[in-house]
């Protein structure tokens, strides 16, 4: 069902390839902030004073069912709460979001755990299968798993008859 709905979406773009804005669907990420962030990098720099701590090199983070790779990855904690609570992950330089058959990649993105979105900026790819929109700005709304790509989108579908 989801490729058929995928297909219809992707239909829709055919007459409008080069519009403004589209949305479309992404992932099944839930929002809140992260039960468990797990995080690999080359290097980690904490400052306290500002509750962030800054991953480089190589860096790739987990959550759950979403997948993060970047040059560099500041976390920015919760100012409440639980200790070490996850509120906002930045990332920037060669950005790749990947949540089940669906990736993107940017040159940056912030991760928005507590409100349930992610925007994602600078030479935006997004693919989903065979198909692939791109843009200037990715807005991901987590809660309704909808995605607005916007800023001369361009699109490739693969129809089920190719």
């Amino acid at each position: 069902m989801k490729s058929l709905g995928l297909s219809l979406v992707f239909s829709l773009f055919a007459l409008g390839a080069f519009a403004q804005g589209a949305q479309v669907p992404f992932g099944s990420l839930t929002s809140g902030e992260a039960q468990q962030v797990e995080i690999a990098a080359d290097s980690l720099a904490i400052d306290q004073a500002t509750k962030t701590a800054v991953f480089s090199g190589e860096v790739v983070a987990g959550m759950g069912e979403l997948r993060l790779s970047a040059d560099s990855v500041e976390v920015v904690y919760a100012e409440e709460g639980s200790v070490g609570a996850v509120r906002a992950l930045r990332a920037t330089g060669s950005v790749i979001f990947v949540s089940g058959d669906d990736s993107a990649q940017a040159d940056s993105a912030v991760y928005n755990l507590v409100e349930g979105d992610v925007l994602m900026e600078g030479n935006v790819i997004l693919t989903q299968g065979q198909n692939a929109l791109s843009g200037e700005r990715l807005r991901i709304d987590i809660d309704a798993g909808t995605a607005l790509m916007e800023g001369r989108v361009q699109t490739i579908f693969q129809t089920e008859g190719n």
